[in-house]
């Protein structure tokens, strides 16, 4: 059985109501960090938003005693998927670069605390970018997905230790690193 993220299903069939709360809470539990992983992948917000839509669509499509023992790992599985074929797509395509988007105009009206605060996420993002693909991906899905070490494990084909080793060596050389730079 399918359920259908319409609201007016609900009234025609109460039993549904309980998978349509299901279903917000779901949303409104993994949705900010679903877009910043989703941000990361495609570099795009926009492009982000569009993949997190279609993620909680398919969800929508899913039954929910398929993946409701699941759902967090099932949810950045389908987001890392849709992210990386909208990547294969795109491939040929030149996409704004961080060197020109920080050049954009902001329209906060802070613009110190702005300064502060991009150079702060571009240092962060630059110590993140240095380590090896694997190990970034793994941070990002714990940080972002606050995944468990086992969901990240499933979701990567690496082992559990392997997870931790690379959460744990990762992390650390960041801390080192941002405190040499302090």
């Amino acid at each position: 059985m399918n359920h259908q993220c319409d609201p007016a299903s609900d009234e025609a069939a109460p039993e549904r109501l309980s998978d349509q709360a299901w279903l917000t809470q779901v949303f409104r539990e993994n949705e900010l960090a679903m877009m910043g992983y989703a941000t990361h992948l495609l570099g795009d917000r926009d492009r982000a938003s569009d993949v997190v839509q279609d993620t909680f669509v398919r969800l929508c499509k899913q039954p929910r005693q398929q993946v409701q023992d699941r759902v967090r790992q099932w949810l950045f599985r389908v987001c890392r998927n849709r992210a990386l074929d909208i990547l294969k797509k795109e491939s040929r395509m030149k996409t704004l670069d961080d060197a020109n988007a920080s050049r954009q105009i902001s329209r906060d009206s802070d613009p110190v605390a702005i300064a502060e605060m991009t150079e702060r996420y571009e240092n962060a993002q630059g110590l993140l970018a240095s380590l090896p693909p694997r190990q970034q991906e793994v941070i990002r899905l714990k940080i972002h997905g606050d995944l468990s070490y086992r969901e990240i494990s499933e979701l990567t084909g690496l082992s559990v230790g392997n997870v931790g080793y690379l959460l744990s060596t990762g992390l650390k050389m960041i801390r080192n690193r941002l405190a040499t730079a302090e």
